[in-house]
């Protein structure tokens, strides 16, 4: 296992300028970081590449950007943008030599309806559908998509790990894996070590941070936790 850190906790959008931030992660002893990546027109792979090099970090995680016009359960035109902006993520990815593309890779993030079962179901057949495309262009690069269950607040799709499970099944892919975050967790999950434990080898990415979306356990010299700043 390795400890990476985030890059949205710093800039947004990642450009080639922002690999200015990798000394830094290095300094802090961290091995891995992950990019969001929100435009593929925002980055050269190939110089991302040599300054992850250069302070001898990897990048273990592209992380998927989805809005109103990429949603895999949207319009024809949403569903066709965002497998052209999720496969030419996963080309830089093998520019980059990063293993997994992670996130709400389903749907735009923010869409919370709370549609009828009826409607749902419909939406379900749709992301399996185009899943199993993406899937297939992520197997043939090598790479894995590690789909993140979100909050009631941030998405009425996949909340909880048995949503995402059952969704990692009807897709059948190998490619497909489990992307759990403590934050949502926090809000959706009655046990989350029993979820975790549930997943077992089907986690492929992990976000461990504090019920405030912090630093996780952070400590003060008492032993107390210490004040939101």
């Amino acid at each position: 296992m390795r400890l990476g850190i985030n890059t949205f906790l710093f800039t947004s959008p990642f450009t080639n300028d922002s690999t200015k931030l990798f000394k830094q992660f290095k300094q802090w002893g961290f091995d891995t970081i992950e990019i969001p990546i929100e435009d593929p027109a925002h980055i050269d792979p190939a110089h991302v590449k040599r300054e992850l090099d250069k302070h001898g970090l990897v990048c273990g995680s592209a992380c998927a950007c989805l809005g109103p016009d990429r949603d895999f359960r949207g319009t024809p035109k949403a569903q066709q943008n965002s497998l052209r902006y999720l496969q030419a993520v996963l080309d830089q990815m093998v520019v980059l030599d990063c293993p997994s593309l992670v996130g709400p890779v389903y749907s735009s993030v923010g869409r919370a309806d709370a549609v009828p079962p009826a409607e749902y179901k419909k939406q379900w057949s749709t992301v399996v559908k185009n899943l199993k495309t993406l899937c297939k262009y992520a197997e043939k690069r090598g790479k894995l998509i590690c789909m993140e269950p979100l909050n009631r607040f941030e998405t009425d799709f996949i909340n909880t790990c048995d949503q995402a499970v059952k969704m990692l099944k009807a897709v059948g892919s190998p490619a497909l894996k489990l992307h759990l975050d403590t934050f949502h967790m926090n809000i959706e999950e009655k046990y989350q070590a029993a979820a975790i434990r549930k997943a077992g080898k089907l986690l492929g990415h992990f976000h461990a941070c504090g019920s405030d979306r912090g630093t996780p356990a952070t400590i003060t010299s008492t032993g107390s936790p210490s004040p939101k700043r």
